[in-house]
C-alpha cells in the first residue's frame, strides 16, 4: 500500500495521475486511486499468505480476479490498478514464500522464487487468448510486451532496470523522491508499455521511449534542470494523451522491493 501511494504522490510524472493533476486522464484523479487502494488493502495480505502456504497459481489468480472486481466496484468501473494487482500481487506471493522458507530477502532470491514456483503457469497465462484487456489488445496488434509477459519472465524490468536505477540515485546521496523519478524514467526508456500502445500506437510508444532516454542520457535528476525537463515531458505527454501506466506499475513494484529487500 505504501508503494502504491508513493507512486501516486510522485511528481512530476509524465502523463500520469498525481496529487497535482490528472495527467492524460479525463476519467480518473487522485481520489479515484485512493478509493482503489483502500479496496485492495486486504488483497496484498491474502496473496502474501497464499505464497507462504505455497499456494498453486490458480489460487493466486482467483485472488487477483477478486481484487480486480473490488477495484472496479470502488472506482465505478475505472481501471486504476489492474497492472499493480498482477505485478505487486505476485511479488507479495514470492516474498511470502521466501519468508516461510527462511530465505534471505534479496532481490535475486525473490525473483528466483517467483520464476521457479509459478513461472510455468505464468508463461501459459501470458499467452491466454481469452483476455480482453487493453494491454492484451495492444500485445496482439503491436507485438508489445506487457505485464503478463513481464511476469512470465520474473519481472526483469523491475529487477534489472527499475530497482537498480532507484538504488543508484540513493547511493549517489540524492533523495528517495529523486530516486523514484529516475526509476520511472529508466522504466519508460526501457519497456514496451501496452498502456502507451493502446493510447498512442507505435508512434506514441516511440515518443515515450525517446523522451525518457533523452532525460536519462542527460543524467536524470543529477542534471540541474531535471525538473523543468520532466515537467516539459509531462506537458508533451498530456497534449498527446500518452500515459505510461505500465511503467508506473513497475515503479510501484520497485518501491516495494526497495522496502523489503537487503543486498
Amino acid at each position: 500500500m505504501r508503494s502504491l501511494y508513493a507512486e501516486l504522490v510522485l511528481y512530476p510524472k509524465p502523463g500520469l495521475v498525481s496529487l497535482v493533476d490528472n495527467g492524460s486522464h479525463a476519467d480518473m484523479n487522485a481520489a479515484t486511486f485512493m478509493r482503489s487502494m483502500f479496496a485492495l488493502r486486504r488483497y496484498f495480505q491474502k496473496i502474501a499468505e497464499a505464497g507462504m502456504r505455497d499456494a498453486p497459481f490458480h489460487e493466486l489468480k482467483h485472488l487477483g480476479i477478486d481484487a480486480e472486481a473490488r477495484m472496479l466496484r470502488a472506482t465505478g468501473g475505472i481501471n486504476t490498478h489492474r497492472g499493480a494487482i498482477f505485478c505487486l500481487g505476485l511479488l507479495c506471493a514470492a516474498i511470502g514464500r521466501c519468508r516461510a522458507q527462511g530465505l534471505a530477502m534479496t532481490p535475486a532470491t525473490i525473483q528466483s522464487m517467483l520464476v521457479q514456483r509459478w513461472g510455468g503457469e505464468l508463461a501459459g497465462h501470458s499467452l491466454d487468448p481469452g483476455t480482453r484487456s487493453h494491454g492484451a489488445q495492444a500485445l496482439l496488434r503491436y507485438a508489445a510486451s506487457g505485464a503478463r509477459e513481464e511476469g512470465a519472465r520474473g519481472f526483469p524490468s523491475v529487477f534489472d532496470v527499475g530497482l537498480p536505477a532507484l538504488r543508484r540515485t540513493l547511493s549517489a546521496g540524492r533523495s528517495m523522491r529523486l530516486a523514484r523519478v529516475d526509476a520511472l524514467f529508466a522504466l519508460m526508456a526501457h519497456i514496451s508499455d501496452t498502456n502507451v500502445y493502446h493510447r498512442g500506437g507505435p508512434e506514441g510508444a516511440s515518443t515515450v521511449r525517446r523522451q525518457a532516454r533523452a532525460f536519462v542520457a542527460r543524467g536524470g535528476t543529477a542534471s540541474p534542470d531535471w525538473e523543468a525537463r520532466a515537467r516539459a515531458c509531462h506537458r508533451d505527454f498530456v497534449a498527446a494523451r500518452l500515459s505510461p501506466g505500465g511503467a508506473a506499475d513497475l515503479l510501484g513494484a520497485a518501491c516495494l522491493l526497495q522496502a523489503v529487500t537487503v543486498g
